[in-house]
């Protein structure tokens, strides 16, 4: 009898609960190379496969799933922003080893933890994880020969602090062999179970929900902040425009041409409305003697 085809979820979850099997516990062991706190490398380690499952079409056809969920955890590990808080801060002295560590391999990782974190994070890369310079360098964006500055600067810090290691007077492959040999015992002195992978697909999905519900209430808060601001804020008053049969008139002057016509053509008008009433004067004045003589000559006035 077959069994029914999986689903796409269910094949996503197959490969991602591979992946996590295969590299959660040595991913802890590096995180805590770089923190020197288990508490945090295990954060670490949880946040960078719930990234890889929330970006799971992206990560499954990665040429390197295991090196992007590797890279995310460094990054959360090394944050800057971590120096912000104690409780995440990368441990000046480590927060405790296995009791069968022995003092050469806390005096390792206290030297190690005082390396600058670029210088650390190529060390754990090229010496811990085994990785090849041009594979370390481009993991941290740099060129090759700035992975092989910070490396070798690594190395001589190492050597000067911690001379029985006998680092001093051997080639550069021989030093990386001494280390990797120490950083493996030492990380494996610390045994940090990770969580399980279904936890961490689990509060992936939980994540991804409540960013979704926080863009879209802040989305909702700001469309009902400016519909507020448009409702409560009154209009803008604009007076109504005055009829012009309501509007004074102002005494326009005449418009001045360069040949004087205008001042002529007002003097002429001038001059025509005094002779009109020069001329009803007279009709007047005529009229008032004419009746003058005829009332002399009536006999019954005499």
């Amino acid at each position: 009898m077959t069994q029914p085809c999986m689903t796409q979820r269910e094949q996503s979850a197959t490969a991602f609960d591979d992946l996590h099997s295969r590299h959660a516990a040595a991913l802890t062991q590096q995180a805590f190379l770089l923190t020197g706190r288990p508490r945090l490398a295990q954060r670490a380690v949880e946040r960078g496969f719930r990234l890889a499952w929330q970006r799971w079409p992206e990560v499954a056809v990665d040429p390197d799933p295991a090196g992007w969920v590797r890279a995310a955890t460094y990054e959360y590990a090394l944050a800057p922003w971590h120096r912000l808080c104690p409780g995440l801060r990368t441990a000046r002295t480590p927060d405790r080893l296995a009791a069968p560590a022995e003092p050469s391999d806390r005096a390792l990782l206290v030297t190690l933890l005082s390396l600058p974190a670029p210088y650390r994070r190529t060390l754990v890369l090229h010496d811990g994880v085994g990785l090849g310079l041009c594979e370390t360098a481009a993991e941290i964006e740099a060129s090759t020969p700035a992975a092989a500055g910070r490396l070798a600067h690594a190395r001589e810090r190492i050597a000067e602090r911690l001379p029985e290691l006998g680092l001093g007077g051997h080639p550069p492959v021989r030093q990386g062999e001494i280390l990797r040999a120490r950083l493996a015992r030492l990380a494996a002195a610390e045994q940090m179970p990770p969580p399980a992978a279904e936890f961490v697909r689990s509060g992936s999905e939980r994540s991804a929900e409540r960013t979704t519900r926080a863009v879209f209430g802040l989305i909702g808060l700001f469309a009902l902040v400016t519909l507020l601001t448009v409702i409560v804020t009154p209009d803008h008053h604009t007076p109504p425009e005055q009829s012009m049969s309501r509007m004074p008139h102002a005494p326009v002057a005449p418009e001045r041409h360069r040949d004087g016509s205008a001042h002529k053509a007002g003097g002429a008008h001038r001059a025509g409305s005094g002779r009109t009433a020069g001329s009803a004067h007279r009709h007047g004045s005529e009229a008032v003697r004419k009746r003058l003589r005829q009332a002399r000559l009536r006999p019954e006035s005499r």
